[in-house]
């Protein structure tokens, strides 16, 4: 199926409503929902990612584009369970203990899950043991964010409480670097969401 132009533009402009409309049309016409996430919608999210790695876009556009594709998501998400569409993977998503800061978070778990992924949305002011919780209900992939230079210490923690198991971790946030990453021990470093995104796939 050729991809839905309505819906993708829709995403790229940040158009909740026309998002919403396009997916109920295309719906009544009994189109594969499974395509329309595949073909259109996950399309339009990786293209936002890529203007915004290359600095075309910035973190306000990209919010509302990825606010656009929740709401698409929101709709199809019941369809895709009764399709038994499979998720590429599970993943948590968490900031750090002591950082309440959650925009970067939120916008890195859109993104996964326009990405096809399966999300677990840990919150903010995330302790070792949240993260550990996660990894009970069979999640392997963790993602943690920190917006404050004094609260990504945290990560460290994290990093060393999962060190000699199959968990690997990715870290993020404005004050962190490849370097520091590499320091901790971290299995990987997003400078943003869609670097963050290319990481996980790399990982599964």
């Amino acid at each position: 199926m050729a991809r839905n132009e309505v819906l993708y533009q829709a995403i790229i402009d940040g158009d909740r409503m026309k998002v919403q409309e396009s997916i109920q049309t295309a719906l009544s016409k009994n189109q594969d929902v499974v395509i329309l996430l595949e073909d259109s919608m996950i399309p339009a999210m990786r293209e936002m990612g890529d203007r915004f790695s290359r600095s075309e876009i910035y973190v306000p556009e990209m919010l509302i584009a990825a606010r656009a594709m929740q709401s698409g998501l929101t709709l199809i998400e019941p369809l895709l369970v009764k399709s038994a569409h499979r998720s590429r993977g599970k993943v948590a998503v968490g900031t750090v203990k002591g950082d309440l800061h959650d925009i970067g978070k939120n916008l890195v778990a859109i993104m996964l899950k326009g990405a096809g992924y399966e999300v677990t949305d840990l919150g903010t002011n995330c302790s070792v043991e949240k993260f550990q919780s996660a990894v009970d209900s069979g999640i392997r992939i963790l993602m943690c964010s920190a917006l404050l230079t004094t609260t990504m210490v945290y990560m460290k923690e994290v990093v060393s409480h999962f060190k000699n198991s199959d968990v690997k971790i990715i870290i993020g946030g404005a004050p962190v670097t490849q370097a520091y990453a590499d320091s901790i021990g971290a299995n990987g470093y997003g400078r943003d969401a869609n670097a963050a995104v290319q990481i996980v796939e790399q990982l599964v």
